[in-house]
């Protein structure tokens, strides 16, 4: 019986929902008709008799004035996602950020910018926090609230990232790692804020993210390998008739993981934010209650809470690869062996 009666009820619901929806574009077509049949009698004849041409070109500044107004959904999505220099408060305003070029280069202050720069300030006071709470305690005791916190990242960026993933001489790389890991989850974090934006969504930021990458790749490999060692490394350990086909294929290699590290960033950050403010859309493009409160909200809720987990899962990707990068660009052929055989023996 109760089955039935929230049936019926959900029955009268529904149609007065949707009637109510087409109810308020009705009615206001019917304020637009009663709008133009408002106007003074003395302004028709003037309107009968007034030019074809004057007619056609006031139509067609008004229908560009309606169309400069109209914002559509897909543009709305895309000011929120791309770069730019204003920072908007709706409804309390916006601000409107300095443009700056210099010798022909455009070294503008964009939101991005800001949000970078509001990442590294909130670092620089973590860091001096959690500083501060370890120096206050002794050796036996356990360090208490954010350099709790602190202490158990780092560790596990330095036991299960780089000493896992590099190897011997880890530690000289440690100071990066933990640095990109920090720097890229405050900044995917600070775009899930209210009148936030995700530095991490813009490509330019990733590129460079991965350029450091790729230099210290380089650099490592160099050092610890020599150049002789670091041309047999891009041979592959294959006969030399196949050099001509393993060395342009390894240095392609090279390029290619980095600009994997940029793709994977930008675009995981990028479409969790378009997939969200879809979600909120649709409501609106429909026009519909219902689909507010059983699709858009629900769903758009859930993606938020799915993109806090992709926030940190993310910022972990980028720096274990990294570290598996240089892992790979300084690994001793004959170090390996050695531990291989040690490894039998045992």
């Amino acid at each position: 019986m109760r089955v039935k009666a929230n049936a019926k009820i959900l029955a009268l619901i529904v149609p007065v929902l949707l009637g109510l929806n087409s109810l308020s574009g009705v009615n206001s077509a019917y304020a637009e008709t009663q709008a133009h049949e408002s106007l003074p009698a003395a302004a028709a004849p003037a309107a009968v008799h007034a030019p074809a041409e004057a007619h056609d070109a006031h139509g067609t500044e008004a229908a560009g004035a309606h169309g400069s107004h109209e914002e559509k959904a897909g543009d709305v999505i895309m000011h929120h996602v791309q770069d730019s220099n204003v920072l908007a408060f709706e409804p309390f305003g916006e601000i409107v950020l300095p443009h700056i070029e210099v010798a022909g280069y455009d070294l503008s202050i964009t939101k991005h910018v800001v949000m970078m720069w509001i990442a590294a300030v909130i670092l620089l006071l973590v860091g001096a926090a959690a500083g501060a709470g370890i120096k206050k305690i002794s050796i036996r005791q356990a360090p208490s609230g954010i350099a709790n916190v602190i202490e158990a990242l780092v560790d596990f960026i330095r036991l299960d990232v780089a000493k896992s993933n590099i190897g011997h001489g880890y530690e000289k790389h440690l100071p990066y790692l933990i640095t990109v890991f920090f720097f890229i989850l405050v900044c995917n974090l600070l775009g899930l804020i209210p009148y936030g934006a995700t530095a991490t969504g813009n490509i330019n930021v990733t590129l460079t993210l991965s350029i450091f990458t790729f230099l210290i790749t380089q650099i490592a490999a160099f050092k610890e390998l020599g150049v002789g060692g670091y041309v047999k490394h891009l041979t592959a350990g294959t006969h030399w008739s196949l050099w001509i086909i393993m060395i342009p294929i390894e240095i392609i290699g090279q390029f290619t993981k980095p600009f994997a590290l940029t793709i994977r960033l930008f675009a995981n950050m990028t479409a969790g934010h378009i997939i969200i403010l879809s979600l909120i859309f649709i409501s609106f493009i429909l026009k519909s209650y219902i689909v507010a409160a059983a699709v858009s909200v629900p769903f758009a809720i859930f993606i938020y809470l799915l993109e806090l987990f992709v926030a940190f899962l993310q910022a972990f990707v980028f720096t274990m690869l990294s570290a598996l990068f240089i892992g790979l660009a300084t690994a001793h052929e004959e170090h390996d062996s050695h531990e291989l055989e040690a490894s039998g023996h045992h």
